[in-house]
């Protein structure tokens, strides 16, 4: 356990330090508390969700590695875990549903036939939390994306039950949104895409503008409902073609105002994810983040503290835009302990935002308007060796939870008296 009074004291050196370069550090954390990352439910039971009681992924060009013990198979297990993670996270969280999740009582529900009622549970849940929710229709892990296609597809049959189970999620989403008092984003994503290289990639295209033309029909206060629109590089089965790919996602959502989706793990690895903010943000009202961590093929590793990850946060906040940047964690890893994995990438993510909102952004801005690259240069390095860590460190005690490796211990002992049940069960 860290000694309280060494917490206060390393933080009013640090703060010393920081006002030296004209640094705030309690403004800094009066603005981390607008900071509200989502966290995503799926981290907790490998995407399986509550439709069935054996439910798991499958398809959609998506896979979740390792069989770590005491992964969630209810509702409220899944409850109960997310509640931990938020107890050992500074700040005020959100979470992330996708369609699959909801409380349906052990009866088949079919995804175009999905209702408010079905996740008023989890809205009460969050009130009673004093969260928000976020959703997500979910097109894969169905006999109906088995093709390859759900909102492009050919077979009309198939391409109507995905346009419905899209504007249902969106009804849902509105509910959310009305009943807890701050808009739910609902993001769409789909696996669509060819394997090998097609001939017409435009019918496909063509298709999916038709849907969600079919899906925006109905419009929601901005209030209670944001549309967003997720793209993909490629994925397992999709690696020559993404019917949804940015572009298509980008000129679709500056005609109707849509947010975009940027996830870090969905563009080439040479991309920089932070230099499309500013752009984007010019043409759009908003922007939805999934932080992820790309590792070759796969784009789902645990988020840690990294350059990438820096950079997009530093984008952000130079820009003003924590307002607009709609901010959640997308990745799952079944490989290790699963609350641990929530709570390494949630304070990576809080982390970086921090470090983002410790710079000097107005003398590094001065600096570069005067044309003095070198002492533009020489700042930020000097930032890389600032005393951050001590700055959130006293964040999280101010937040009376865990601070540094207090809280490995905190979740091994929730996985001894509470995930190693559920080995048993």
């Amino acid at each position: 356990m860290k000694d309280r009074t060494l917490i206060e004291q390393t933080y009013q050196l640090a703060k010393k330090e920081y006002a030296s370069l004209g640094v705030d550090t309690d403004a800094a954390l009066r603005a981390m508390n607008t900071v509200n990352i989502s966290l995503h439910c799926w981290q907790t039971d490998d995407v399986g969700g509550f439709e069935t009681p054996d439910a798991t992924l499958g398809g959609g060009g998506i896979q979740v590695t390792g069989n770590y013990p005491g992964k969630a198979r209810t509702p409220d297990e899944l409850r109960a875990d997310v509640e931990k993670v938020m107890n050992l996270l500074p700040g005020t969280q959100r979470l992330n549903l996708h369609a699959i999740y909801g409380d349906f009582q052990g009866k088949k529900v079919e995804r175009d036939r999905i209702e408010v009622a079905h996740f008023q549970k989890w809205i009460d849940w969050a009130k009673k939390q004093g969260i928000g929710l976020d959703f997500n229709p979910t097109c894969f892990s169905h006999p109906y994306a088995d093709e390859g296609y759900t909102l492009s597809s050919t077979n009309e049959k198939y391409r109507a039950f995905w346009v419905e189970h899209v504007k249902r999620t969106r009804t849902i989403a509105a509910a959310m949104g009305r009943q807890l008092g701050t808009p739910a984003v609902n993001n769409i994503w789909i696996p669509d895409g060819s394997k090998d290289i097609p001939v017409d990639r435009n019918a496909r295209r063509v298709l999916l503008r038709k849907s969600l033309d079919e899906i925006f029909a109905e419009s929601y206060p901005k209030s209670q409902l944001i549309d967003s629109l997720e793209s993909k590089l490629f994925g397992i089965g999709s690696e020559s073609m993404t019917v949804g790919s940015h572009e298509f996602y980008m000129g679709y959502a500056v005609k109707h105002n849509k947010a975009i989706c940027l996830d870090t793990g969905h563009f080439h690895p040479t991309e920089q994810i932070a230099d499309k903010i500013s752009s984007l943000l010019l043409f759009v009202d908003d922007l939805l983040l999934h932080v992820s961590r790309g590792v070759r093929w796969d784009s789902d590793h645990v988020v840690i503290f990294s350059d990438e990850l820096q950079a997009i946060a530093q984008e952000i906040v130079r820009l003003g835009a924590l307002g607009r940047v709609h901010v959640g964690l997308d990745y799952f890893d079944g490989s290790i302990n699963r609350i641990g994995a929530y709570v390494i990438g949630a304070r990576a993510a809080q982390l970086a935002f921090l470090c983002a909102l410790l710079e000097p952004t107005s003398k590094l801005r001065a600096y570069e308007n005067g044309g003095k690259n070198f002492e533009r240069l020489a700042l930020l390095e000097v930032l890389k060796t600032r005393p951050f860590a001590a700055v959130y460190d006293y964040y999280c005690l101010a937040h009376d939870v865990p601070v540094g490796e207090d809280y490995i211990a905190e979740i091994e002992k929730y996985e001894s008296d509470v995930l190693s049940k559920r080995r048993q069960g």
